[in-house]
């Protein structure tokens, strides 16, 4: 057995995308005439330095914004360890889950246009889903009878419409995912035990129609279920706008908002700014997918919206930031301000319970995690390589943070993130 294989022996499927908190937004104060310079980040400035310095990565980079002024950047560390390049603004790193915010509030530009309603069944577009089971004993049993709810936009934007996740899902539906190529993600061109690849992933049209084939976990609108809703909502998105999914972020957000450095499949010119993804065993890092020959200069099967980009900290922060201004960027306006605090709110079916699961404590909203009471408003979400962004609305502040080791929770920089950020942001 290989030194990477060995070294990805034993990580669970969950902590492979394991979200952690949004980080302390609570005490932040409102602070005047912002002008951000690293060395106003003491703390901030001393987690990326450390994380590079005891060789937890090899590359950190960490974006923040007030109002909808550039960012400042800190970051330490080069593209992979032994290169030379340092990282900064514009290195691209694999997001993977922070895609689900971008799907979802793709899929609230049309709720805007009124081209599709929150509480409308996917049916109506999908009809394939017309007729969905649900399993008796999920784990243990494909056993089913027939769905009492029909699934809706807003379950598939909240994780709630009783779809499965390959990471997540245990049993003979599990099995049936596999079988059906319903794996919606990449990591490596090499064989990572304990993540089998499965038939290969179909196109996004027959992935739908598979999908739709095969029982839930669940009742829809009843359960939270971290799940392959946001990949499928990117079949939905192409249907009802009659744009390839791909094509549809492109032209109205990708373009508009200048996000030049945002790929579902990253150009052989872009290698040079491409980082290396890590597997962490033993305290050290195993590089699992090199960018000289990652997966991801491959054509995927499709564009995984929930999943599937990579981009640079610029480009996820000029995200941020239309959110922020509420759907405009540089004058350029890409959504309504109204649609962008409806896809910012807890869009939760009445009676979901949250506990124990990536969204603990919180509320959902469109593909991304809502906060409440202390934390209210702040919205964002984590990815499977560490990657983390959040928005908060109330005191106009953004932050990406920006490293390549999975599994995500293998050190503590999706919970602590948010925490150096408020820190600094107080002194």
């Amino acid at each position: 057995m290989s030194e990477i294989q060995t070294a990805m022996m034993n990580p669970s499927r969950r902590g492979f995308l394991s979200m952690a908190g949004l980080g302390a937004m609570a005490t932040m104060l409102p602070t005047p005439a912002w002008s951000f310079l690293a060395q106003e980040y003491p703390t901030l400035k001393s987690q990326v330095e450390s994380y590079v310095a005891s060789k937890k990565a090899a590359g950190v980079v960490a974006a923040v914004g007030r109002g909808m002024a550039a960012p400042d950047m800190v970051a330490a560390g080069t593209l992979a360890i032994g290169d030379s390049t340092p990282v900064d603004i514009d290195t691209l790193f694999r997001v993977y889950s922070m895609t689900k915010p971008v799907t979802g509030m793709a899929a609230m530009i049309l709720v805007g246009e009124g081209k599709i309603k929150l509480d409308q069944p996917i049916a109506d577009f999908l009809p394939e889903f017309a007729q969905m089971r649900v399993l008796t004993s999920p784990d243990t049993s494909m056993d089913s009878v027939p769905a009492k709810t029909q699934i809706t936009l807003r379950h598939l934007l909240t994780h709630t419409a009783g779809l499965g996740y390959s990471i997540i899902t245990k049993g003979p539906l599990l099995k049936a995912y596999m079988d059906n190529g319903i794996t919606p993600g990449q990591i490596s061109r090499m064989p990572i035990p304990g993540f089998e690849p499965g038939a290969p992933t179909p196109d996004l049209k027959t992935f739908a129609e598979r999908v739709a084939k095969l029982p839930l976990i669940a009742e829809p609108g009843t359960k939270w279920s971290y799940s392959i809703s946001l990949d499928l909502l990117g079949r939905l998105i192409e249907v009802v706008s009659g744009m390839e999914f791909e094509a549809f972020l492109k032209a109205r957000l990708f373009d508009p908002l200048k996000m030049t450095s945002t790929y579902f499949q990253v150009p052989k010119s872009e290698v040079k700014r491409f980082t290396t993804n890590y597997a962490v065993f033993g305290g050290a890092l195993i590089p699992i997918d090199p960018a000289a020959t990652s997966i991801y200069l491959d054509k995927p099967a499709f564009a995984f919206g929930g999943a599937g980009l990579v981009c640079s900290t610029r480009d996820y922060d000029r995200f941020l930031a239309m959110l922020l201004g509420g759907g405009e960027l540089d004058g350029v306006r890409v959504m309504a301000p109204e649609t962008v605090a409806l896809g910012m709110s807890d869009l939760l079916p009445a009676g979901v319970n949250t506990a124990g699961t990536y969204a603990d404590g919180s509320g959902f909203g469109a593909g991304g995690r809502v906060g409440k009471g202390a934390y209210e408003g702040v919205f964002g979400w984590g990815g499977a390589a560490g990657t983390i962004a959040f928005v908060d609305p109330r005191r106009k502040v953004r932050a990406t943070g920006m490293v390549q080791y999975m599994p995500s929770n293998a050190y503590g920089f999706h919970d602590d993130f948010g925490k150096w950020v408020v820190a600094d942001l107080q002194g």
